[in-house]
């Protein structure tokens, strides 16, 4: 049976279809377009543009699941009629985080977009967290679905988010995720995005800024503030500014905000881990340079694909698929 999920995040329009026969995905997604040296976009223009791209990401999604890459929005009815039997639910990212207030505009695109595919075609509709999402994700590409049945510590570490979690088994929510741990002021993605428009990289900055750091010198010491085990930020924007406005290279400074990242997951690790398994997800964790200091923990540890670490609807396929079987 096929599951069908839609994520529509403050950074890409995504759609994926997970096929729990084969245990196969495809997905598709597009960032959201933002302007030279601008650092993301409003909300109200965020949706617009997720109501322009949806119709394109789904069509790119179904096709590649009909083994029909290619098609259009025009040619995507007689693959849409011959799925509509086979799609067993829909899993749609409806809010950040699981928890009472969490709300952003941006996901209203693609819960909309879900519940009248839903309607139209008697199909039930699932709703959760693109957190949630990036997790299961996460766990899919590392095949150990099978985690959502014990608990775990999870990072989650994103352009809005620089979370350690408590992940643990729950009927409602398939994993409840709890923050245990969780940046005071900037997030970790902030950092690497307001440091890399400031060194002239296109937004979101995280590849470019890795592709920068493979150059650059490790920095001799990291002093990586800590209050109740959380870690702060925006002491490491300030000293990246220093750094440019003194003409350090731009290569050391992009590996300082990345040497500066994993020592604060370090820090976070050492004051609050409580499990001995610990899942890495998000944009972030899409660093090779920040994995390999992380590989070296003494625990066992799961990494997202780097195709399933940015933000993707995956995890919402798996989502329905989870609900409709647990």
């Amino acid at each position: 049976m096929l599951y069908l999920g839609l994520d529509t995040s403050n950074y890409t329009t995504s759609a994926a279809v997970y096929d729990s026969e084969t245990g196969c995905v495809y997905k598709a997604g597009k960032l959201l377009p933002v302007k030279p040296g601008e650092l993301g976009v409003r909300q109200s223009d965020a949706l617009f543009h997720h109501t322009v791209q949806l119709p394109g990401v789904v069509a790119e999604t179904i096709g590649a699941a009909t083994g029909k890459a290619g098609l259009n929005e025009d040619s995507t009815a007689d693959c849409t009629a011959k799925l509509r039997e086979k799609i067993s639910a829909i899993g749609v990212s409806s809010r950040p985080r699981n928890v009472e207030g969490s709300y952003m505009p941006c996901f209203l695109a693609g819960v909309t977009a879900a519940e009248i595919i839903g309607s139209v075609n008697n199909i039930p509709v699932h709703k959760t967290s693109h957190q949630v999402g990036h997790i299961l994700a996460a766990l899919y590409s590392v095949g150990r679905l099978d985690l959502v049945n014990r608990p775990f510590n999870a990072f989650h570490i994103s352009g809005g988010t620089t979370d350690m979690l408590l992940c643990t088994p729950d009927d409602d929510e398939i994993l409840r995720c709890e923050i245990v741990a969780a940046s005071a002021d900037l997030k970790a993605g902030q950092l690497v995005d307001r440091v890399g428009v400031m060194l002239g990289l296109p937004f979101p900055c995280g590849p470019e800024l890795e592709k920068l750091a493979e150059n650059g010198l490790p920095p001799k010491k990291i002093n990586v503030p800590m209050k109740n085990g959380s870690p702060c930020f925006s002491g490491a924007e300030n000293k990246c500014r220093k750094m440019f406005e003194d003409n350090i290279p731009p290569e050391d400074i992009a590996r300082y905000v990345l040497s500066y990242i994993e020592t604060a997951i370090m820090n976070m690790i050492n004051a609050n881990a409580s499990c001995d398994t610990i899942v890495f997800a998000g944009g972030v964790m899409s660093n090779k340079l920040i994995r390999k200091s992380l590989e070296k923990i003494d625990r066992e540890k799961y990494f997202a694909a780097p195709g399933y670490s940015s933000d993707n609807a995956v995890g919402a396929a798996v989502y329905a698929y989870l609900k409709e079987n647990s």
